[in-house]
């Protein structure tokens, strides 16, 4: 009896190391596989990224997150993660258009995501003048609308422009910038802000853009670094390589209220008028 009883214990632990060895391979594999899962959507479908700065006012406004298409334009090695360099130039390329708002490597660095919008395709001569874009010396149209206005928080404030700080009731700081509609030659059009009349980017060269190549800008045109500086020290032309993708949707806001570790007031600090918000141009008949 001694003897079966010594033999049969081993059995038993050995069975149980087998399930719990099978139930810890099992959920490897799991892992692996939503790491492939993840990494592949990210890689040819879509790719989340949030907005740090603003020098897309008022299209977006920092604590803005937004889903990017990678297939819209085809991919490239910077569609890869870490940009692998596997290959060049792009793979089911498709055309970009003006007023798409573009996620794209910065060309001084290749690794710097930068988003703005395009306003100049290649072959096209832009220039601004007093303000107003012109592309090929016709001008777009630009008419003054209400005022982009928000209450100020942590991820939006214009403390710095104490011109367009109004204190109200209660102690609510809220942010008046002077809004323009831009109506592109197709007519899409779109939100600008003019925070510094006459500032030095209000008036510039032509700027001729090489092929393969594209010029972007920020709608908050006198606080963003784009295609009008060199891309020594800003953006320059934007080779077609380095475009990522397409800005197609916000998916969640917040106004910076709350921080990780303070869930009870993540709900009051959701921006949940920009959940969903779409990144495209207005077509045009639309308002």
């Amino acid at each position: 009896m001694s003897e079966i009883s010594k033999t049969s214990a081993p059995d038993k632990d050995a069975g149980a190391s087998e399930k719990k060895s099978d139930g810890f391979v099992e959920f490897i594999k799991t892992v692996v596989f939503a790491v492939i899962l993840a990494v592949g959507i990210r890689t040819v479908a879509y790719e989340p990224f949030n907005i740090p700065s603003e020098s897309m006012l008022p299209t977006l406004m920092v604590g803005d997150y937004l889903f990017v298409s990678k297939f819209s334009y085809g991919y490239s090695r910077h569609s890869l993660p870490g940009s692998l360099k596997l290959f060049s130039g792009r793979i089911l390329a498709n055309d970009v258009k003006r007023g798409d708002v573009i996620v794209f490597k910065l060309p001084r660095d290749g690794r710097t995501d930068y988003i703005k919008r395009v306003i100049g395709l290649p072959g096209d001569r832009i220039q601004l003048r007093n303000s107003v874009v012109y592309i090929n010396d016709v001008p777009v149209k630009r008419e003054r609308v209400e005022d982009f206005t928000f209450e100020e928080t942590p991820n939006a404030t214009c403390r710095d422009r104490p011109e367009y700080r109004k204190i109200g009731s209660g102690a609510i700081v809220t942010c008046h910038y002077p809004q323009y509609r831009e109506t592109l030659p197709d007519g899409v059009n779109y939100m600008t802000l003019d925070l510094v009349p006459g500032h030095s980017f209000d008036n510039t060269r032509v700027y001729t853009i090489p092929d393969g190549h594209y010029f972007a800008m920020g709608d908050n045109r006198d606080n963003s670094l784009d295609s009008r500086r060199p891309m020594s020290e800003g953006v320059g032309y934007i080779p077609f390589e380095n475009l990522v993708g397409r800005a197609e949707m916000l998916f969640f806001s917040t106004d910076g209220n709350a921080k990780f570790w303070q869930p009870w007031k993540w709900f009051q600090a959701m921006r949940y008028n920009r959940f969903f918000d779409s990144l495209r141009p207005n077509e045009p008949d639309e308002e």
